[in-house]
């Protein structure tokens, strides 16, 4: 009499079993679809003279209020009009315009109209504020068509530079505008080098489901971890937002074309932050699908460089080296 009830509940615990394996499997397989990113667009509006520009720039610079580092506000060196060319930095993830300050200077003494935004929630004076972690894929889209609008009342030759998260923002702008004429990215962040490349679309994913937490970029020093006009820590949601656009990026790069007159992509075989074989990847594709000018370079890992080749306050620093080659590279084309 209990033999039918046994078998009956047999079966029933085959089946949840079956279930439950079968839903971690399709959870599995969903894990390492990319997030959606279809709302990641580019649009251009460029200003149509030299003045404009300036207004929209000041307008710009009203926004940043007492709760800005004054050292991390919109930086702009300006000869008083248009000149031949025009060039807009962009500096990486928890750091603010600060860091391109000494080498920016340097092409405004060649002749350079200069500019420096910071990125969207950076900059603040609080070092800890939570603002970092709303940053977006869409807004750093928007960021980085804004800065190529404004650089057009510059100067008549368009050129963006940018580092890590910097140079994922100026690789966007080399996929999507005709009218920059040499984008160069720097060890841009088209992955991370802590993190395996099959795992890159799992970890985004994970990072975007699970709530946002913050941690120091240095355990020990926590706060104290320097330069004063960086932020000590970094967002999860931000760092998965950063992989996000990475990956609209990358899309892009294996079905169309960079738009941009020419590019030149940097990178540093001692970086042990973000991932060289990534962004070769993108470098390949570009020239698979006929990029028009497309050059690279690498700072030999002898050299013992930074991850933030860029900033002078950096103790492991070698702008000497740096400098003299980025100046080269980006003017004598």
């Amino acid at each position: 009499m209990l033999m039918p009830k046994l078998t009956r509940l047999g079966g029933k615990r085959r089946w949840i079993v079956l279930a439950v394996v079968g839903l971690l499997m399709v959870m599995a397989l969903v894990a390492f679809v990319p997030p959606n990113t279809q709302t990641v667009t580019s649009q251009r509006h460029p200003v149509d003279s030299y003045d404009q520009a300036v207004q929209r720039i000041q307008a710009i610079q009203a926004e940043q209020t007492a709760t800005f580092n004054p050292l991390c506000r919109l930086q702009f060196m300006t000869h008083g009009k248009k000149v031949a060319r025009a060039i807009i930095f962009v500096h990486g993830y928890t750091f603010c315009p600060q860091m391109f300050q000494v080498l920016a200077t340097k092409f405004y003494d060649l002749g350079y109209n200069v500019l420096i935004p910071p990125l969207p929630h950076h900059g603040l004076a609080d070092r800890l504020n939570a603002a970092q972690a709303h940053l977006t894929a869409e807004e750093m889209a928007v960021y980085s068509d804004q800065g190529v609008d404004l650089a057009h009342g510059l100067g008549d030759h368009v050129t963006m530079v940018g580092i890590s998260a910097g140079g994922l923002v100026t690789a966007w702008a080399a996929e999507h505008r005709s009218d920059l004429d040499l984008a160069v990215p720097i060890s841009p962040g088209f992955g991370f080098a802590q993190v395996p490349a099959p795992l890159t679309v799992p970890a985004a994913n994970l990072y975007l489901w699970l709530p946002n937490s913050f941690q120091w970029w240095d355990p020990d020093l926590k706060e104290a971890a320097g330069p004063p006009n960086a932020y000590p820590r970094y967002s999860t949601h931000a760092l998965a937002q950063i992989l996000r656009f990475s990956f609209a990026a990358k899309a892009h790069a294996r079905q169309t074309a960079p738009l941009a007159h020419s590019i030149l992509v940097i990178t540093n075989d001692n970086d042990k932050s973000v991932d060289n074989a990534a962004t070769n990847g993108v470098v390949n594709d570009w020239r698979n699908q006929g990029a028009r000018d497309l050059r690279t370079f690498t700072f030999d890992a002898s050299l013992k460089l930074g991850h933030d080749l860029i900033d002078p306050a950096r103790p492991d620093q070698r702008i000497d080296i740096v400098y003299p080659k980025l100046i080269d590279l980006i003017t004598n084309r």
